[in-house]
């Protein structure tokens, strides 16, 4: 079988748009979600669903976000949802990333005392792995001023109630 020129560039530009769709698709909802599951499964707790009024949300206020991408929590809006925001310097991180970095805190959670260890974070890891929190919405944005990523998930119902533990 012989190749054309034609056919040799028109393989190779497929090969191309291959390499590259991975990337874009590494913020898709199931890209959130997955994490999410994988985290919640290991301590026993059932999965979490998109929501796309939940993201729609998420979307919305990443996009107020976008100008300056500062670290502030949006409240949770009308419908008090919960809230885990990231930000990272630079333009290349994902859903995974910042999904992972929250539940990272698992290791600063003592579940015995329902607190986080002295000193250190873990109220986003409890709201990754929140029992009563079954849907979540999420988004990513690149900085307008090219000072990184801002990525904001939100919850519903909220978790991280004052006395509760998460599971």
């Amino acid at each position: 079988m012989e190749y054309s020129s034609t056919r040799v560039v028109c393989l190779a530009l497929a090969l191309a748009m291959v390499a590259v769709t991975p990337c874009a698709a590494q913020n898709s909802p199931q890209d959130f979600v997955n994490p999410h599951n994988a985290a919640r499964a290991a301590v026993g707790v059932g999965p979490v669903s998109w929501d796309e009024n939940v993201a729609a949300f998420a979307r919305s206020y990443a996009a107020q976000r976008q100008g300056d991408c500062k670290l502030v929590h949006s409240g949770g809006g009308p419908n008090h949802y919960g809230e885990n925001i990231f930000w990272g310097g630079g333009s290349a991180w994902k859903a995974s990333d910042a999904v992972g970095l929250w539940v990272g805190e698992k290791q600063n959670y003592d579940y015995n005392s329902n607190s986080c260890a002295a000193g250190k974070v873990c109220g986003h890891y409890t709201q990754v792995v929140w029992r009563k929190s079954t849907a979540i919405g999420c988004a990513r944005v690149v900085c307008n001023n090219g000072g990184g990523v801002f990525i904001t998930c939100n919850y519903n119902p909220p978790g991280n109630f004052r006395g509760q533990r998460p599971y």
